[in-house]
């Protein structure tokens, strides 16, 4: 490879780097022959993969950056996953130019011996001698805060070998052993604490949870509440131990995780695939199909094995479309429907590779691993929207606006879109607001707002439709501007009408129609029934995004106006505090919720009055909020706070907005 060629190279993957998630994970690199060369672990993907291409480099990485032609990423749940995948990954690869996690090292494990009184404690070497293995950990701080834990709960043995003996050790006097030794604990209530300890370990919290609860309660009705919290802590500590991860398990059953995310004709599946108990990889599909997306499913699996890749014994379908719609997905569940589900590719199975696999959902599948297959769908899910939001923005919005222009029959395609709301509260404060949408990507610096002067004290939202429209496209014609290609209401029918014709009173010709929220139906002016659009539909979904987008910005202006208008007032009120004190506050602060949210005595600093007064501005400020809560909740779904905070961020500069 020349320089020229080299440098290209470099330019490629230093662009691909830019769509990396910002997510934890693992990422590959192959080299022009599709070899693994090197893989790595990361807290966020995007930021590890930019430092590659940022400041000077060792001899090392210059070199794995030369020989370099792909790089792919895989999504996990928290940088341990990613640790104990890139040493899965390095053992069953050996990339050239990984030089760590090469020696065999394995991480801790617990054991539970296969002994009449078995023994609890953290190992590094795996024997079969009938023992039980849970974890790994990754580290040793994990392991003993762990043992820590089922030490509290499950009295187990601690000495070596178990011999007998006159009289019990320290453990036994302090409730850490039941003390087999000296006979204290019989072999049937030693068998129930060692199988407590286990199904801690293998996640199996429910029933544990359940009595730590009950003799919590027990406890705090008899009044011993340091009894009390130390069961409460108990239930804290077992439900933050991660007793299973969804990367390394010491299940050896094969299974691979698919899971799928579409978006029109788009689909991107993600398969997980666990054999050992390990997690061997992670292989990406994309598909372009018009079939549903159980019809494609299907497809995709009778295609994806073969002789040189057969099926796992089970397989875990999940997290697209059929579990969103309840449909089953085992085909051995009695419901004839489930059952149907998957039966002509068992069937395809058996007469291929004379078996079938089983196709098992997480809460079907038995041995208390629900939680373990949940994990593992759930990163072959993200890992699969991650793709499909890369081929997205791939390919940009173009086909999308082709699809709007020809399901509303557009004379050409809407490239820029301009979309108006109305927001008010029973005639207080209307206002309406203007975003534009350029190539189907929010152009912030063109949102305009309207403060309406024609509809005060009234609800007419038609009436706020006109004036809206009419102020804003007087004032392009008057300075020349170009007219966009596209006007969307967010309303029905009677508010398109209103716009048509002010429109029409301009002289203007611009396309427009109408999105009501209720059934997401589009309305052209003038038309006896609405255009629906499937759900899927990648035109109504850019419709959507514009409608949301307006509604958004016209609720935070009219929230800002209310908090405004509410606030000097309240202030007033308190003793101490005059107009002049609360232009300075408002000043300072801007709305009630900051100060509610302010320390009292950066208060009393910063507006120069008392601490005792600014605790009582802090105070009524606060209670102020709680009082408007229901009222706020009425205008949009939102909260005094959320109005209050979204005003905060919405600055009057072009870039999110200004009056017009």
């Amino acid at each position: 490879m020349d320089d020229d060629e080299r440098g290209e190279n470099y330019r490629k993957l230093k662009n691909s780097v830019k769509d990396a998630p910002e997510l934890p994970g693992c990422y590959i690199m192959r080299d022009g022959d599709g070899r693994i060369i090197y893989t790595g672990k990361a807290k966020s993907l995007r930021n590890r993969l930019a430092s590659y291409f940022s400041g000077r480099k060792d001899i090392k990485t210059a070199t794995l950056m030369k020989r370099a032609r792909s790089i792919e990423t895989i999504i996990v749940s928290n940088e341990y996953e990613a640790l104990l995948l890139e040493n899965t990954l390095i053992k069953q690869h050996s990339p050239r130019y990984n030089i760590n996690l090469k020696d065999g090292k394995s991480y801790p494990v617990i054991r539970l011996t296969a002994e009449t009184f078995p023994k609890l404690f953290r190992t590094r070497h795996i024997i079969e001698d009938g023992s039980r293995y849970f974890g790994p950990f990754a580290n040793v701080q994990a392991v003993d805060g762990t043992l820590h834990l089922i030490e509290k709960l499950f009295p187990l043995r601690k000495c070596r070998t178990l011999r007998k003996r006159d009289n019990p050790c320290m453990y036994f006097h302090i409730g850490r052993c039941g003390a087999p030794c000296c006979g204290k604990i019989d072999e049937a209530a030693y068998g129930v604490h060692a199988e407590g300890a286990a199904k801690l370990l293998a996640g199996e919290t429910g029933a544990l949870i359940h009595d730590l609860r009950v003799k919590m309660h027990e406890e705090a009705a008899a009044l011993n509440f340091e009894k009390a919290a130390l069961f409460r802590n108990a239930i804290t500590d077992v439900e933050n131990l991660a007793a299973a991860n969804s990367v390394v398990d010491f299940d050896e059953t094969g299974r691979d995780y698919i899971a799928w995310a579409a978006e029109g004709i788009l689909t991107s599946f993600s398969v997980f695939s666990m054999r050992g108990g390990k997690l061997t990889g992670r292989e990406l599909y994309r598909t372009c199909s018009a079939a549903a997306e159980d019809d494609t499913l299907e497809t995709f699996i009778s295609s994806y094995y073969s002789e040189d890749r057969p099926p796992p014994v089970k397989i875990f379908p999940g997290t697209g479309g059929l579990e969103a719609a309840g449909q089953g997905l085992n085909p051995g569940n009695q419901d004839e429907g489930r059952a149907g589900r998957f039966s002509n590719i068992t069937r395809y199975f058996r007469e291929r590779f004379g078996y079938a696999p089983e196709f098992c959902r997480p809460e079907a599948d038995g041995g208390g691993g629900q939680k373990r297959h949940e994990a593992a769908l759930a990163l072959a899910r993200q890992n699969a929207l991650e793709d499909l939001r890369k081929r997205l923005k791939e390919r940009g919005a173009e086909p999308a606006l082709d699809e709007l222009k020809a399901a509303l029959n557009l004379r050409g395609r809407p490239d820029r879109i301009e979309g108006f709301d109305i927001a008010q509260l029973d005639g207080k404060h209307p206002v309406a607001s203007l975003v534009s949408f350029k190539n189907g990507v929010p152009d912030k610096k063109n949102y305009r707002y309207f403060k309406l002067r024609s509809v005060i004290g009234i609800v007419d939202d038609f009436a706020s439709m006109r004036e809206a429209v009419r102020r804003r496209y007087s004032r392009m014609i008057r300075e020349g501007r170009e007219l966009p290609d596209f006007i969307l209401i967010d309303g029905g029918i009677g508010q398109v009408n209103a716009a048509r014709g002010v429109l029409a009173e301009l002289g203007l010709d611009c396309e427009l129609a109408g999105l009501a929220k209720r059934d997401e139906e589009i309305w052209l002016p003038g038309a006896r029934e609405p255009v629906r659009l499937s759900r899927r539909s990648e035109a109504l979904k850019v419709l959507q995004a514009v409608r949301d987008e307006t509604h958004r910005f016209a609720t935070g202006l009219n929230q800002k106006l209310r908090s405004k208008e509410a606030a000097f007032p309240l202030l007033e009120t308190i003793d101490g505090v005059g107009s002049r004190r609360a232009a300075r506050l408002m000043k300072r602060y801007g709305s009630l919720a900051a100060i509610a949210g302010a320390d009292a005595a950066e208060i009393a600093a910063a507006c120069l009055v008392s601490l005792p007064l600014a605790k009582t501005v802090k105070a009524a400020a606060g209670l102020a909020l709680e009082d408007n809560e229901a009222e706020s909740r009425r205008f949009g779904g939102l909260s005094a706070a959320d109005g209050m905070e979204m005003a905060v961020a919405e600055p009057s500069s072009p870039a999110d907005g200004s009056p017009d």
